[in-house]
């Protein structure tokens, strides 16, 4: 894999203005991939977009979408590509296009095929132009982003090449369980304890494999190291604009995980640094495959993603309360009991 260019990465970072009174000015902005770039939900998709597929009764979308908003992004760059049209009628009929302080805008596309081109179709856009979010619509969570965003920021100003934060979240079940859990595939993870650097990132697709290898470098250059695989991926990234030019440079980074998080773990030229903020109370959780469709619409219902629970979230013009023995109401429906 080729080291990343300076050209771009270098016009991104001059883009964005030292001044703090000029930074503070920028709005907190997000890009929204409605496009999973996957095959895991067929044969649904094939005529509908994953992100418009019911979750306990709301499009998924529309989860991504509050949380978005109650956390404080101003504007939301929402990437459309398969089926982008219908995301696009329906996104202009809701309610997000008439929020006074939430702008969200449509980019189409129609020739990308991976996240990777994805991005590098919006960064030649010239949309973003502070530090962003980078989120799928198939994300549900409630956690708040004032910490991460504080220590990306703070790391930033520091070290400019901390080019982006990952959310995860420790699993209170058994990394085995939490697997079985969700759909997903066992994940390693190497951190140092002090700064919250990630120093490895490996998913285990091979469930026979029983072994780890790591590099000795890595144990050579890093005076301590933790490894987890008790870790979840939540699947929200703090970027800084420089991750849309490295994408640009690198016409194979094409998958966010396996193509740019491993790339940017093991070029030692341009010393580019990936951290990582865990959340602990809060909730983060992405639809990935049809198991992690089930968990998390149980997990809406028992309201661990409070506040974003059918008797909050609006249906249309109706509303949904919560009844006994956690029974969901919507307003104007009969319960006959014989």
């Amino acid at each position: 894999m080729g080291a990343p260019k300076k050209s771009a990465a270098a016009a991104a970072a001059a883009r964005v203005s030292d001044d703090p009174e000029e930074l503070a000015r920028v709005p907190l902005q997000a890009v929204l991939l409605a496009d999973s770039f996957t095959t895991k939900f067929r044969p649904i998709t094939l005529e509908r977009p994953k992100v418009l597929l019911p979750l306990v009764n709301v499009p998924m979308i529309e989860y991504t979408l509050a949380w978005l908003e109650s956390a404080g992004v101003e504007e939301v760059f929402v990437f459309c590509c398969a089926h982008a049209k219908q995301v696009i009628n329906y996104l202009e009929s809701s309610q997000w296009f008439s929020q006074p302080k939430f702008s969200v805008t449509t980019i189409e596309s129609h020739n990308s095929v991976s996240a990777g081109d994805a991005l590098r179709f919006i960064y030649e856009r010239n949309v973003i132009h502070g530090d962003f979010i980078l989120i799928s619509g198939d994300t549900v969570s409630n956690m708040s982003l004032t910490r991460v965003l504080q220590e990306h920021k703070e790391r930033r100003k520091k070290d400019s090449n901390a080019v982006m934060t990952m959310v995860i979240k420790r699993s209170k079940l058994s990394p085995v369980t939490q697997q079985s859990r969700l759909g997903t595939d066992e994940l390693f993870m190497a951190i140092d304890p002090d700064t919250k650097q990630l120093l490895y990132y490996e998913e285990n697709t091979n469930h026979l494999k029983a072994t780890l290898s790591l590099d000795k470098m890595l144990l050579i250059d890093n005076s301590s190291i933790r490894l987890h695989n008790d870790m979840q991926d939540c699947f929200i990234d703090i970027c800084s604009p420089e991750v849309l030019s490295l994408f640009t440079d690198n016409f194979d980074y094409q998958h966010l995980r396996r193509h740019f998080v491993k790339g940017l773990l093991v070029d030692d030229i341009m010393g580019y640094k990936i951290y990582t903020h865990e959340i602990h109370s809060s909730y983060a959780a992405r639809v990935d495959n049809y198991r992690a469709y089930d968990t998390i619409s149980k997990d809406i219902i028992q309201r661990w993603t409070y506040p974003l629970v059918p008797d909050v979230l609006l249906l249309g013009n109706s509303t949904t309360k919560l009844e006994r023995v956690g029974m969901y109401r919507a307003s104007g429906i009969l319960v006959q009991y014989c």
